[in-house]
């Protein structure tokens, strides 16, 4: 039990924190569930594409290029797709999406959907010095690239004559951040400074995430209106 708690722990911290930047409008709990349930089933196309991707010979490899493919072009792109796709189907076009923010509040439930049935999966595996590095790097790092999605999201909703291109940016940036961060990791065995890598993606994920957050607190159509009832 104290296993799946440590699992648990570091994506249900996130998903409250998202929950409480929501200020002027908040979600539905039934569908913020729904959301993170999606999150749960995201793993399985991620894993079909992957396995699909991995048949052409793509992996781990002493081949730089090789490894690059791999985690750009078959992790990083199955698993943003698999997550883009849920936040979609179950949230973009639902009347509770009303403002910018909930781009960022629906991609973040899903992702730590996914991102928890991976924490557990690992922690069950590798044990507790596992969670504890995932509770600081993976888990956080799909929340970095789960808000920048929902950044563009957000946008796209609300700005008809761009909504291709902003959902499109939205999940290429997500595969970007995504794939430097892993493509980091998976050269470690060959270029221990690759760790590196890692870490900067990670923070300039992070970083960003800040960014988008306050920008879209700030272009809420809420952020008055919640303001007037206050002095009403």
């Amino acid at each position: 039990m104290s296993l799946l708690a440590l699992a648990l722990a570091p994506g249900f911290a996130i998903m409250l924190y998202i929950y409480l930047k929501d200020k002027h409008e908040r979600e539905p709990l039934g569908l913020l569930i729904k959301c993170f349930i999606a999150g749960i089933f995201s793993t399985v196309p991620a894993v079909i594409l992957s396995r699909y991707g991995s048949s052409f010979g793509y992996g781990i490899s002493d081949n730089p290029w090789i490894t690059f493919v791999y985690a750009y072009g078959v992790v990083a792109f199955s698993e943003e797709l698999s997550k883009f796709a849920m936040v979609y189907w179950f949230a973009y076009r639902n009347k509770n999406f009303n403002e910018p923010f909930d781009g960022i509040v629906y991609s973040v439930m899903v992702s730590m959907g996914f991102a928890t049935l991976e924490n557990i999966l690992y922690v069950n595996q590798y044990g507790y010095g596992t969670g504890i590095m995932r509770m600081f790097t993976a888990v956080p790092a799909h929340a970095s690239f789960a808000v920048v999605m929902g950044y563009f999201l957000g946008k796209a909703k609300y700005d008809t004559t761009e909504s291709f291109k902003l959902k499109l940016f939205g999940l290429l940036g997500a595969v970007l951040l995504h794939g430097s961060y892993d493509y980091s990791l998976f050269e470690i065995r060959n270029y221990p400074l690759a760790l590196l890598g890692a870490v900067i993606s990670l923070a300039l994920g992070i970083r960003l995430s800040r960014k988008a957050m306050r920008e879209h607190q700030l272009a809420s159509p809420f952020r008055f209106t919640k303001d007037k009832d206050i002095i009403s």
